[in-house]
């Protein structure tokens, strides 16, 4: 995975920007997943509108909700409290709306059937890494 500079990793209460960074899902052994962070209002409406797949995952942050109008592939959904435990992982076709979660603050989009594959269901915890760009990294130094 490509580096911008430095990597920096943000903890609760604390907001994200678009951009990129992995995925850490704690489990034996721990999975490391490429992920984009859509945390603006434009890139989470976007969302993965338009694409024919996704590498890893796509973090929406903040989000309690989702829908797939106009999805042109079935996603596995996650959904994450404050604390980036999963509360609930579901698969959803195109052409529906997820049920809002009442303690979902983000939600994690990937292919169908892959969350699985990493160890992700309700209860487990996971990580976000994030990449910074190199002015901001030295900036902080």
């Amino acid at each position: 995975m490509e580096r911008l500079g430095g990597r920096g990793r943000l903890g609760m209460g604390r907001r994200w920007r678009d951009g990129r960074g992995r995925l850490i899902v704690h489990g034996s052994p721990p999975v490391t997943v490429p992920l984009e962070l859509a945390t603006s209002y434009r890139a989470r409406t976007k969302g993965l509108l338009g694409r024919d797949s996704v590498e890893g995952a796509l973090l929406l942050s903040p989000a309690g909700s989702i829908h797939t109008f106009r999805m042109r592939f079935p996603i596995d959904v996650a959904y994450l409290d404050h604390s980036l435990r999963v509360l609930a992982v579901v698969t959803m076709p195109p052409g529906r709306l997820g049920l809002p979660r009442l303690r979902s603050r983000h939600v994690l989009e990937s292919a169908a059937g892959t969350m699985a594959g990493w160890g992700l269901r309700a209860g487990v915890r996971v990580e976000v890494e994030v990449e910074v760009e190199e002015e901001t990294a030295t900036a902080a130094e």
